[in-house]
């Protein structure tokens, strides 16, 4: 078994329930793990036999630049996207952190993490 990270995919992104969230935007960060069995990798030295990090990438900047309210909406999009592009005995990790949120008194950043 083997784990693949792709940590701290940077994206603004218009995520929120605040009406000023759609309008200003905010700074968020994704991380994606996805844990199988890459011995055809391995031995192979091939792309197509494993997860392309360039894909991955790309898939997380698809979803997060479509609008929703919750991170946690916006993660189930994510990891469906990735479990859809990549379909089998694969267990994925999706974190969507988003930072200096609206609440009141000093946030740094709220994190949703979603596996499956």
């Amino acid at each position: 078994m083997g784990l693949i990270e792709v940590n701290g995919i940077r994206v603004f992104a218009y995520h929120g329930c605040l009406p000023e969230e759609a309008r200003i935007g905010g700074h968020y960060r994704v991380d994606v793990a996805v844990e199988g069995d890459f011995g055809q990798a391995e031995a192979s030295d091939a792309l197509h036999d494993t997860v392309d990090y360039g894909r991955v990438t790309t898939l997380v900047k698809e979803q997060m630049a479509v609008r929703s309210k919750l991170i946690e909406h916006v993660g189930r999009r994510i990891l469906d996207a990735l479990k859809a592009e990549w379909p089998g005995a694969l267990r994925w990790r999706v974190r969507v952190v988003k930072e200096h949120p609206p609440v009141p008194g000093a946030v740094d950043h709220v994190v949703y993490v979603l596996e499956g």
